[in-house]
C-alpha cells in the first residue's frame, strides 16, 4: 500500500488454519491495515539486524556454521550462558537419606511392594534439596528448624538397624485429589511435550507441525497464545461426546487465557483444523511423525474441554525403632483415581494407595544437589 498507493479499496484477510471453511471465513470478515502492527514488524526487523548481525558471527565459531541468531535466538543464548554460569559456580552438598521398601496389600487383595521415604530421625526432620544454600550450607530456615543432615556411615548404619525393624503403620490422612486438564498447545508447550512423550527434537516436532499445517489439518503452528475459537470449542466438546459419552465433558464450555506476561495473541492456540476434528484413526496415510504429533494436538486439544479428574490422596505415615538413632518415620502417598475425566483422552492412570506394611527390606540411596 506505500509504494503502490492504490486508489481501489483495499481489505487484509486473517486466516490462522488452510482450510475451505477458514478462507471463506476471512473473506467475509476482512479488516484494514493496522499500521501499528506494521510498526511492530518493522520494529522487530530492525532489532533482528542490531542484535542477530553481531551475535551470527559468534555462533558460527564457537558452536556451528550457519546458525542464525535473530531476537529470539539472542534472549536464548543470553539465558543459556547465565545459566550456565550459574552452573559453573555451584557448590555441591551431598545429603543422605534412606528409602525402605514395604509390602502391603493393594485394592484387589495382592501383596504389592512400594516405596517409603525416611522424613525424620528422633523426632527432627531430614535435610532435603530445599534446604540448603546457594554456598552447600545449611538455609537459616532449616538451622532454625533443627533439620537432620545425614552423611554416607550414617545413613548405612541407619540401614542396618532398620533391616530387621518391624514397620508399623502411625497415621493415614486422606484429602480429596482433584486434576484439571491443561490448557491447549502453544509453540513451547508443544514442543515440550512432544519431546517427553514422543522423543522428537524441537527440530522433528516444527518441521512435522509445518507440515500438518500447509496441508490443512491444525491451526498455525507458531503462536504463544492458548486461546480457542468458538468453532474448536464446539468442535472439540462434540469429539469428547462422541468418543468417551457426555459425562466426560466438563459442565461449561471451557475458554483459557494467556498468562505469560508480553504473549502476542495474533493467533489461536495449536489444535486441529476445521469446524470438525479428523479422528486420528483416519489419517493412516500421513507419515508416522506426522501421525504422533497430529494425535498429540487431537487428544490435548479434547482434555481441554474435559472434566476434571478426581479421586483421593492417602499419606501414610510408618514408624520404625532404629537401635541407638531413636525412632525412624516414613512416609509415602498415593492417590486412587475414581473418575478419570481428561484423562481417559490419553489414558493415564493414577496407582492406588496403600495403607499399612511390613518391611522385607531395607536399602539407602545417595541424595546430591544438583
Amino acid at each position: 500500500m506505500q509504494t503502490l498507493k492504490p486508489k481501489v479499496p483495499v481489505k487484509r484477510m486473517v486466516f490462522h488454519e488452510i482450510t475451505p471453511e477458514a478462507i471463506k471465513d476471512s473473506l467475509n470478515h476482512t479488516r484494514q491495515v493496522d499500521d501499528h502492527m506494521v510498526d511492530a514488524q518493522e520494529t522487530r526487523r530492525v532489532l533482528d539486524r542490531l542484535y542477530g548481525y553481531e551475535l551470527s558471527p559468534v555462533l558460527w565459531r564457537k558452536v556451528g556454521p550457519g546458525l542464525s541468531a535473530g531476537r529470539v535466538q539472542s534472549v536464548a543464548t543470553r539465558l543459556i550462558v547465565e545459566r550456565e554460569r550459574e552452573r559453573m559456580a555451584f557448590v555441591r552438598a551431598p545429603y543422605w537419606d534412606v528409602l525402605a521398601t514395604l509390602t502391603a496389600q493393594n485394592a484387589l487383595g495382592d501383596m504389592e511392594d512400594f516405596d517409603s521415604r525416611m522424613v525424620a530421625l528422633a523426632g527432627r526432620r531430614l535435610a532435603g534439596s530445599k534446604d540448603f544454600s546457594d554456598d552447600g550450607t545449611l538455609t537459616a530456615a532449616a538451622k532454625r528448624d533443627d533439620v537432620q543432615q545425614l552423611g554416607e556411615q550414617e545413613a548405612n548404619a541407619l540401614a542396618d538397624a532398620l533391616r530387621d525393624a518391624r514397620f508399623r503403620v502411625a497415621s493415614v490422612e486422606k484429602k480429596p485429589y482433584r486434576r484439571r486438564p491443561q490448557p491447549p498447545f502453544t509453540t513451547s508447550t508443544l514442543q515440550q511435550a512432544a519431546g517427553n512423550r514422543l522423543g522428537m527434537s524441537s527440530r522433528q516436532t516444527m518441521r512435522a507441525a509445518q507440515s500438518l499445517y500447509e496441508n490443512g489439518y491444525i491451526t498455525y503452528m507458531r503462536t504463544d497464545s492458548v486461546t480457542l475459537s468458538q468453532e474448536a470449542i464446539a468442535a472439540a466438546r462434540d469429539a469428547v461426546a462422541q468418543h468417551f459419552g457426555k459425562e466426560y465433558l466438563s459442565e461449561k464450555p471451557k475458554q483459557y487465557a494467556t498468562r505469560t506476561a508480553g504473549a502476542q495473541e495474533a493467533h489461536e492456540c495449536i489444535r486441529p483444523a476445521g469446524s470438525h476434528f479428523r479422528d486420528p484413526s483416519q489419517l493412516a496415510t500421513l507419515p508416522p511423525d506426522q501421525l504422533r504429533l497430529y494425535t498429540l494436538i487431537w487428544q490435548r486439544t479434547l482434555a481441554s474441554q474435559m472434566a476434571d479428574a478426581t479421586g483421593s490422596t492417602a499419606t501414610a505415615r510408618f514408624t520404625a525403632q532404629a537401635g541407638n538413632f531413636g525412632e525412624a518415620t516414613f512416609q509415602s502417598s498415593g492417590t486412587v483415581i475414581e473418575f478419570p475425566g481428561f484423562m481417559r483422552v490419553s489414558g493415564d492412570r493414577a496407582a492406588a494407595a496403600h495403607k499399612k506394611a511390613t518391611i522385607p527390606r531395607t536399602r539407602t540411596l545417595l541424595r546430591c544437589r544438583r
